[in-house]
């Protein structure tokens, strides 16, 4: 079993989906941001301001700043409706047509007669979007929250942003109950940056595909041909029965995880290809990978089914 980000045809193009700018509470404007993620050695992104009343509900029109080896992709934050805290929702959606109806969202809190996050989650979906649970741990999502976004294609398991404003970027725990819940659900890692501090250039998205072009990049994250980082490559992941070949560039460990406590991890120096062997992870029917760099920096690959589940 190979992840299709290894398998499908083309190349890797690195891309952020989870940028603010001057539209909402960031503090550039969007030609700013597109400019210096171009400069920083970026091939696409979506900025995807927040999209509430106060704002105007802003769907950031980044047509005039493709160009040839940059692209952009629509979106925004969505927001309608309260979690089970309170509070209001968070919801990405990659890939919105341009004419997306606005909610009833005139600031951040939630207001009687909204869709709730579900609804508008699926409405952002059924019109095309990839759409992602947003900063889980930084918004005190329930679970139970997290099982209702059942138009989710993905979760963020790393947001920079809240890693470096509040120490709460992870999204591993949410992730990987859904997937022990049966939920089909990839893993992205991504910036929210909004240039008030240091919350830039620190989670990604490597996209495998033909072409850097939206629709291709929407396509291919919608398939999950792609993997998620902070700095290292990930270069094959295949898992047999009994093990999961890993070959990336030069990490200090390689960990497999799965359903429950079930998880293995190799460590050593310069890893380049490493074999992982899988007796505790038998009765997980899925699995992902880790590798994390001698710097600390970590890329994930997608969850696939494991070959050696037993059930």
């Amino acid at each position: 079993m190979i992840p299709t980000a290894f398998t499908a045809p083309g190349r890797f193009w690195r891309g952020n989906l989870h940028t603010h700018s001057a539209l909402s509470d960031g503090c550039l404007e969007p030609a700013e941001v597109c400019r210096r993620y171009k400069a920083e050695g970026y091939d696409f992104i979506a900025l995807t301001d927040h999209f509430i009343g106060m704002y105007g509900y802003p769907l950031a029109d980044t047509l005039p700043f493709r160009e040839e080896g940059f692209t952009t992709l629509l979106g925004a934050e969505l927001h309608s409706g309260a979690m089970e805290n309170g509070e209001l929702w968070h919801i990405l959606a990659v890939g919105l047509p341009a004419d997306f109806a606005p909610s009833n969202s005139p600031g951040f809190l939630p207001v009687e007669d909204q869709e709730s996050g579900p609804e508008i989650a699926r409405r952002a979906r059924e019109a095309g979007a990839f759409v992602a649970v947003a900063h889980p741990q930084w918004s005190g999502m329930s679970l139970a929250d997290a099982r209702s976004l059942d138009a989710a294609h993905a979760v963020e398991i790393y947001n920079h942003g809240c890693a470096m404003g509040c120490d709460r970027a992870d999204g591993a725990f949410y992730a990987d109950l859904l997937l022990s819940e049966g939920r089909d659900l990839t893993l992205i890692a991504t910036d929210d940056a909004h240039f008030t501090e240091p919350d830039h250039f620190g989670g990604w998205v490597m996209v495998k595909s033909k072409e850097l072009t939206p629709d291709a990049l929407l396509d291919a994250l919608k398939r999950g041909d792609f993997y998620s980082s902070q700095g290292p490559e990930l270069r094959h992941v295949e898992a047999t029965a009994g093990r999961v070949v890993v070959d990336c560039s030069a990490v200090s460990s390689v960990i497999v995880q799965g359903h429950g406590t079930a998880a293995t991890a190799i460590h050593g120096q310069s890893l380049t290809r490493t074999e992982v062997p899988l007796p505790r992870l038998y009765n997980s029917p899925w699995l992902r990978v880790t590798v994390i760099d001698r710097s600390g920096k970590r890329a994930w690959s997608n969850p696939i089914p494991n070959p050696g589940f037993v059930g």
